[in-house]
């Protein structure tokens, strides 16, 4: 098995609406997103994804996260609450969109160094 990972980071503000406590308050982080790749087959160049494909595919997405109000986000008004592991489901959903045959197994979004949420695929 072989597995890659790249890693990005954006800012962001938000707030819980369901959640009683200092969180549903307007407040902010410095987002760091990894994604997560694991497959048996490496291509003809020796490799499972191309990195410079994968990062591109995630800037991509987290400039549309980045420096907003994720709140403000038609996607999380659908889904609810913007919490770590609904823009971890979200940035699976969108790089899934641009790589469909990548073999994206993981995203984990870090709100702090210490706290992360994760969203794996079925």
């Amino acid at each position: 098995m072989y597995q890659v990972r790249t890693e990005d980071h954006f800012a962001a503000a938000h707030f819980l609406a369901s959640y009683h406590g200092k969180c549903e308050r307007v407040h902010g982080h410095n987002y760091r997103v990894r994604l997560t790749c694991e497959g048996q087959e490496l291509d003809e160049g020796g490799m499972l994804v191309d990195f410079g494909v994968l990062k591109q595919a995630l800037k991509t997405v987290l400039l549309e996260l980045d420096h907003t109000n994720l709140n403000d986000h038609p996607e999380f008004a659908r889904a609810g609450d913007p919490s770590a592991e609904h823009i971890a489901e979200f940035i699976y959903r969108r790089v899934h969109r641009q790589l469909p045959d990548a073999p994206l197994t993981m995203v984990e979004v870090f709100e702090t160094d210490k706290n992360r949420a994760a969203y794996l695929p079925d």
